[in-house]
């Protein structure tokens, strides 16, 4: 069973023009995420997906393969997908090039899980939310899920909403999830996700997971204890270099 992993990457975030090419310690910042992915024993081709020559030529400079990917693409698993219609795979791991401090060892059990539980056509990771800023942040998405570890939503507003809490340590009255940006799929449950539409919900939230629940379809859930930072903004990209020098 053949693992490909993608790494879905522009230029025009809108929060954070140009990230995955911010010079941290040196190197572009997702050269630390394509180095950390190249340690996998489970990984059995990694690319970087873009549009973009500026990131292509980057890319080159640490010695990453770079698969080139439409422009029309709205999201990463739409890319992720062109990547898998090209060089194939049986397992398409997708992996938002924004995900800092992420480790393999938790990447390879991923997947191992994956592999294992044949019958997930789509999965995903997320850790608790330990703080109310966290909770309240749009940025960090939330889900719910079923008892099943299957999700039942995604959102950036606080979910679910506790009718009966205090307004203080609100995380401390019920566990909420912080949706990881992580992804894997079947190959051909992949292609069928990028023949959908976009959905109303998944345009509303800005969220590509919601195609999925939308079309009626399930997505295994797998909780983790780690909590990689999803950089969204310079101030978070700024936070994290002050820890480093």
């Amino acid at each position: 069973m053949r693992i490909t992993a993608v790494i879905p990457a522009r230029l025009d975030s809108k929060r954070f023009p140009r990230k995955v090419l911010y010079p941290f310690l040196g190197k572009p910042l997702i050269a630390h995420l394509y180095a950390e992915l190249s340690k996998s024993k489970e990984i059995d081709r990694l690319v970087i997906a873009t549009s973009d020559k500026e990131i292509i030529d980057a890319a080159s400079t640490f010695g990453a393969e770079t698969i080139r990917t439409s422009l029309k693409h709205k999201t990463g698993s739409d890319r992720a997908a062109e990547v898998a219609q090209k060089i194939g795979g049986d397992i398409i791991l997708n992996i938002q090039g924004d995900n800092f401090g992420l480790k393999i060892q938790t990447i390879d059990k991923l997947v191992q899980k994956f592999k294992a539980e044949r019958k997930i056509e789509f999965a995903t990771m997320a850790n608790t939310i330990n703080s109310d800023a966290e909770l309240i942040d749009p940025n960090n998405v939330k889900v719910v899920l079923d008892k099943n570890s299957d999700a039942i939503f995604f959102s950036r507003s606080v979910l679910p909403y506790l009718q009966k809490a205090k307004k203080k340590n609100v995380t401390s009255q019920f566990t909420f999830y912080h949706h990881i940006g992580i992804y894997l799929y079947r190959r051909s449950s992949l292609l069928r996700f990028a023949s959908w539409k976009r959905s109303e919900l998944e345009k509303a939230e800005s969220l590509e997971q919601l195609r999925i629940i939308e079309n009626g379809e399930k997505i295994r859930v797998f909780k983790t204890k780690i909590r990689p930072v999803s950089i969204d903004t310079l101030e978070e990209m700024k936070k994290i270099e002050k820890k480093y020098r």
